[in-house]
């Protein structure tokens, strides 16, 4: 994954006023909360998880697209996923006015566009990442995945393929792979994120 996280890093360089954070640039892993901390703390406009995830059915194939749900997963793949990726993460904290009131109203408001940025973002992903891959489903699924948790950055988690798949996981060793990175990049393409990407993004790799 690191591979295609550095495709997409490169890109993005190449763009005047954009800059790019990674949240690791090796194989070591990183725990959940501190990615999204460190996303945060560079005050993030995006947030890009990239993955390849194993599956307990080994025929399950194709890429998927992810963005936060605060209702529970929209199907048993994306729970599954969660599940596999979380580590009791809790959601990321945002500035507090005391009111305890006050502050649960606001947090899910901008909670809310925040998930609402996501899925219009996912979905540009999506549509670009079924150019090079079977797409798993062709909509952007949702669950509690605790990486995309930072309250007030749109994030999205891109599934690449599933290396539980035999098929899929030969492909990932190939440089065809890569071309993921200008899939995901290609998303901001579309306007309403065209002034967030001119500031920064996060990009982190499982």
């Amino acid at each position: 994954m690191l591979q295609i996280a550095r495709r997409l890093s490169a890109l993005i360089k190449r763009e005047p006023n954009m800059r790019v954070f990674m949240t690791r640039n090796e194989d070591v892993f990183i725990p959940l909360k501190v990615r999204v901390a460190k996303a945060r703390k560079q005050r993030a406009d995006l947030f890009v998880s990239i993955h390849a995830d194993a599956f307990s059915n080994r025929s399950a194939r194709g890429s998927s697209v992810f963005a936060l749900s605060t209702k529970g997963a929209t199907s048993n793949a994306a729970k599954f996923l969660a599940q596999t990726q979380n580590a009791a993460d809790d959601i990321g904290g945002v500035s507090k006015s005391g009111d305890r009131y006050l502050d649960h109203t606001m947090f899910d408001l901008l909670q809310t566009a925040t998930v609402n940025d996501s899925l219009k973002f996912g979905k540009e992903v999506l549509n670009r990442m079924g150019k090079i891959n079977r797409l798993h489903k062709n909509r952007v699924d949702q669950a509690g995945f605790a990486v995309l948790k930072a309250p007030d950055i749109p994030s999205i988690l891109v599934e690449t393929a599933f290396i539980s798949n035999l098929e899929e996981e030969r492909k990932l060793r190939t440089s065809h792979f890569s071309a993921a990175g200008g899939a995901i990049y290609s998303g901001r393409d579309q306007s309403l994120f065209r002034q967030r990407w001119r500031i920064g993004t996060a990009v982190n790799q499982a």
